[in-house]
């Protein structure tokens, strides 16, 4: 047998508690101060356990619990009100619980008596738990069930009997984390007995968690792409980078015709300066390039054009080739309002949102 946790929520209104406690923890109130020690706790559990002087019989699907009219009456105003309408059977009152196991319904009355449960049988009857106290009004120890399923309960093969349960009961949150788990795995979920016997007696629920799904994956792809448009843009700053580096510095077997070289076998720091080498040892020798050229110088021009756009140096500092020419290209075509400058700043401005993305730190 598991162990017995005491520091779940509210003991009975009977005790004066209505907040969590600890066994010995002194507790502050409108009227004083209480200590709730293991032997008060232990003297609750023996009055619901022996039944002595009940007055009041639990009906269930398969059994009778005694209990106390004055505990039920004081925990539930649901109970209180059921009480009152019940009729006496001998010197006791009489009500029934019904729709949930014998006992699911022992583990309800004993809470209410000293806020105290089994782990193992918190476990197998939480979700019956969940809705005893949402229809007799405890809201503290239905909070317990909800957190009891969030924090550990929730699984593909109940997820679904979870939500429906969370919506008849009022709680939102858990509704959110289900759909969630629902939508994140809905392969495995769909396969499960309780989406089957959910798509014959819910078909609008079942439409509604098929809707989610489509969203879902529509935002995903929509990511997705975004993210594949972001890595191109983040390739061509990099692009960019390498650029300058050779045009300026020069890199291994390539740069300004100023600079000596130094075949080094370190690799370059810069992730496109290989591909961007061959590239351009491609653009000077091709005999093409005059007239418009092959696929690659056609690139190349396209590097030049858009490292003008980006290039904050005047056309003497900017040791890139064709920068002032491409510069005094784009401010002819500014005059002129051309729809090519349009389509050039939003290049521009997505390569810069790369580079900020690139170079601001991580988020933790």
């Amino acid at each position: 047998m598991s162990e017995i946790r005491s520091s779940s929520p509210a003991a009975p209104p009977l005790l004066c508690l209505n907040a969590r406690r600890r066994s010995g923890r002194k507790i502050g109130g409108p009227k004083g101060d209480s200590m709730v020690s293991d032997t008060s706790l232990q003297l609750w559990d023996r009055l619901f356990e022996e039944g002595y002087r009940a007055d009041v019989l639990v009906h269930t699907t398969t059994g009778i619990i005694s209990a106390h009219a004055s505990v039920l009456g004081m925990a539930s105003p649901v109970m209180k009100k059921m009480l009152k309408q019940s009729k006496n059977r001998g010197r006791r009152k009489s009500i029934s619980i019904c729709g949930v196991p014998h006992d699911a319904v022992r583990v309800f009355l004993r809470l209410l008596y000293s806020s105290r449960y089994e782990e193992e049988e918190m476990n197998q009857y939480a979700m019956h738990l969940l809705v005893l106290f949402h229809a007799f009004g405890i809201p503290s120890l239905k909070n317990l069930c909800i957190q009891k399923l969030e924090k550990g309960l929730l699984t593909l093969e109940n997820v679904v009997d979870v939500f429906q349960l969370a919506q008849l009961c009022d709680a939102p949150r858990l509704c959110l984390l289900c759909n969630r788990v629902i939508v994140d795995n809905f392969p495995a979920v769909s396969t499960t007995e309780g989406w089957k016997v959910m798509k014959q007696s819910n078909p609008i629920l079942e439409t509604e968690l098929l809707e989610s799904v489509a969203e879902a994956d529509s935002r995903k792809k929509e990511r997705m792409k975004k993210m594949e448009e972001r890595k191109i843009y983040l390739q061509l700053h990099e692009a960019m980078e390498a650029l300058v580096h050779i045009c300026r510095d020069g890199c291994r077997t390539i740069g300004p015709h100023d600079k000596q070289l130094k075949q080094s076998v370190a690799p370059c720091s810069f992730p496109a300066c290989r591909g961007l080498e061959s590239l351009i040892r491609h653009f000077a020798a091709c005999k093409k390039r005059v007239s418009g050229g092959c696929t690659h110088c056609k690139r190349m021009w396209q590097l030049f054009e858009l490292h003008s756009r980006l290039c904050g140096e005047n056309s003497n500092g900017c040791k890139v080739p064709l920068c002032g020419h491409f510069k005094e290209k784009a401010a002819h075509e500014e005059s002129k309002k051309k729809k090519d400058v349009v389509r050039w700043k939003l290049l521009v401005s997505k390569v810069l949102e790369a580079r900020t993305l690139c170079s601001s730190p991580p988020r933790l």
